[in-house]
């Protein structure tokens, strides 16, 4: 890979524009010190011309959100020859739409917490529902907790809809689940660690996962050793329900009873100084960030059988 010309995608049209920026910055600097060829490429409309004006030959994707993390940019690529980290272009939507997701994760026989979808324009109370409040308000293909609500009464479930419409056309009603959030790192197949995250506020929302001192992180997750064991086997097998490739980041919530209930696989998860895959890849794996990244570069390549 130190042959060829890296292009480290960032940025983008999200809503988690600045938080990939911030990923893209700290990926391209790491590269570069381990000696790759890299350039950074804010990603606009014109990414091919761009991808071809810079004589791209490889694509690290650190991108977040839509147009990036859902196979948009993956399609490009693919159409383009261009090899890419992470997963492909339907793991990568599948992973994106919480929906499809929660349908491959039943399939699989993972356990995920009840919901309802809604679309604009649906009317629902409440009482409509077939469980109680409190539940969790999202939209379907956002990261980064972006347009998330816990409703806990009647007078705030209106407002918690509009605040997730805002962001998509459909919107998951899900039965809240109280729990430790545990989330276990994949790369190249395998769990390499589960950690705990501890948020001040009610729950690991953006500004916990993107404000430093908002969040405690406890690695490993507290847990007993079998359960410890299981949340990773669990881990693994939702990143392959979803045919993923190379490294993802799979939450749960695990409950007194240590029922996992699996929240959704991140493609391309954070690299940020405060993101949780490069924290459990050096506890419990022993690699530096720059280790991890070069890991992740080796394994870029096409995803549709075509040779590179």
């Amino acid at each position: 890979m130190k042959n060829k010309r890296v292009g480290v995608l960032m940025g983008g049209l999200s809503a988690e524009r600045n938080v990939s920026l911030k990923s893209g910055n700290a990926v391209h600097h790491a590269l570069l010190d381990l000696g790759y060829d890299a350039v950074a490429i804010d990603v606009g409309r014109d990414l091919a011309q761009v991808l071809t004006s810079e004589g791209i030959q490889v694509a690290f994707i650190a991108l977040h959100g839509r147009y990036g993390e859902d196979g948009c940019v993956q399609g490009l690529l693919e159409l383009m020859g261009i090899p890419y980290t992470g997963s492909g272009v339907l793991a990568s939507a599948l992973a994106m739409n919480k929906l499809y997701a929660k349908q491959a994760f039943a399939a699989a026989g993972l356990l995920t917490t009840p919901f309802v979808a809604l679309q604009r324009g649906d009317s629902i109370w409440p009482d409509d529902l077939p469980f109680k409040l409190p539940v969790v308000v999202k939209p379907v293909q956002e990261g980064s907790s972006v347009g998330v609500s816990i409703v806990k009464d009647e007078a705030s479930f209106a407002q918690a809809l509009d605040e997730a419409f805002r962001y998509d056309q459909v919107v998951l009603v899900e039965q809240y689940v109280k729990g430790q959030e545990v989330q276990v790192g994949i790369l190249n197949d395998r769990p390499v660690g589960a950690i705990e995250i501890v948020p001040k506020n009610e729950f690991y929302d953006f500004e916990a996962k993107y404000t430093d001192g908002m969040a405690e992180h406890v690695f490993p997750a507290r847990l007993l050793p079998e359960a410890y064991a299981a949340v990773q086997e669990h881990g693994l097998a939702a990143h392959r329900a979803l045919g993923c490739d190379g490294y993802s980041r799979v939450d749960f919530l695990v409950t007194s009873n240590n029922d996992f209930y699996l929240l959704e696989v991140n493609t391309l998860p954070g690299m940020t100084a405060l993101s949780l895959l490069p924290e459990i890849a050096q506890k419990g794996a022993g690699l530096s960030f720059e280790e991890l990244v070069e890991k992740i570069i080796a394994g870029a390549r096409l995803k549709t059988g075509q040779q590179e």
